[in-house]
């Protein structure tokens, strides 16, 4: 059986918050004219762009930091703004045309893919990469209501009647939209053949989502645990599988794909991303701040609470991260057919 491990920066396989700082104060100019222009700037204020609409895991991982950096007095205000469209390429836009040299972008690999996808003019390279936050294994659920007992079910009902069987999830090309294509792949379709055959309906936040899997428009759903796991604690919403490695706390009866038979493993990762060509001194600056909260008890409770895995990285580490991980995206998109080679 095919291995394909997607698992944080989906290595190994080859394979969407604004940030405004309001009143903050700098000791170096954004331009970097200043003679201390090597010193760290000094954030009172910052804004987050969550690049996706109201209730999914962007948006409660931009609302997550906004409470914790303002709990912890870490700055004095950190309002969210969200700008969804096209896998957060809408919000990697207007990040590109943001001045203000203290904002920062929730990002995560559903952008990474959808960049290929939109074939966004705009990149993630061209940003100034801040900090990877955290992982997070997703989730394949059907309403309480569904017939399909077990992922195979599920699996083998798309391959027997194809578009008749809709899945949504987050954006196309995305992490959700990637599961679906390799639990295909791995249950024996071409992968020329997955866009005909998988009928996968994107949606840009998790609340969308909800709404359609118990509306009973769509006979499946994709997505974080923490997004799913409300309904279906609430008995709303059935987990078949989750697609870590091993069961995750918050759905500890839950099997894992492997466990049902499917030799296939992701998770999500987010991160922050600031404008591009900052000061050093503004790009270290951030980077002290979202270290100084990654370094609380309060955003390790959070962790706890949302079932989000530690997965902190900052600097040349998460620049090389996103490099490798940019690279390994767009092959695994082409060789499960979602983007032409």
């Amino acid at each position: 059986m095919r291995t394909a491990v997607l698992r944080t920066a989906l290595a190994g396989l080859g394979v969407t918050a604004l940030v405004g700082l309001a009143g903050c104060s700098t000791s170096a100019s954004a331009g970097g004219d200043s003679d201390d222009a090597g010193a760290a700037a000094s954030l009172d204020a910052v804004s987050l762009i969550a690049p996706a609409d109201p209730g999914g895991g962007w948006d409660q991982t931009a609302r997550a930091l906004s409470q914790v950096l303002t709990d912890e007095d870490l700055v004095g205000s950190a309002p969210v703004e969200n700008i969804g469209g096209a896998g957060g390429t809408v919000g990697l836009a207007a990040l590109a045309n943001e001045k203000d040299p203290a904002t920062l972008m929730v990002t995560g690999l559903v952008m990474v893919g959808a960049v290929e996808t939109n074939a966004s003019q705009v990149r993630i390279e061209d940003m100034t990469p801040i900090a990877k936050l955290t992982e997070e294994a997703l989730v394949l659920v059907v309403p309480a209501s569904s017939p399909y007992e077990t992922a195979e079910d599920l699996v083998d009902a798309i391959v027997e009647e194809g578009a008749a069987i809709s899945v949504t999830g987050g954006s196309a090309g995305g992490a959700d939209h990637i599961l679906a294509g390799m639990l295909l792949t791995e249950a024996g379709v071409d992968p020329a053949d997955i866009p005909s055959t998988l009928n996968y309906i994107p949606n840009s936040g998790g609340g969308e989502a909800v709404t359609m899997l118990l509306g009973n428009t769509v006979q499946a759903g994709i997505s974080g645990v923490g997004e799913f796991v409300e309904q279906i604690e609430a008995g709303e919403l059935r987990a078949l599988a989750v697609s870590s490695p091993e069961p995750v706390e918050l759905l500890p009866d839950t099997p894992t794909l492997v466990d049902e038979g499917y030799d296939v493993t992701l998770t999500n990762w987010r991160g922050l991303l600031a404008p591009g060509d900052l000061d050093e001194a503004d790009a270290e600056a951030l980077r002290t701040l979202v270290t100084d909260l990654h370094e609380s008890d309060a955003w390790t409770d959070t962790l706890e609470e949302k079932g989000w895995a530690d997965a902190f990285l900052t600097g040349e580490e998460f620049a090389s991260f996103l490099d490798g991980n940019i690279a390994e995206v767009a092959d695994t998109l082409q060789s499960i057919g979602l983007v032409a080679p």
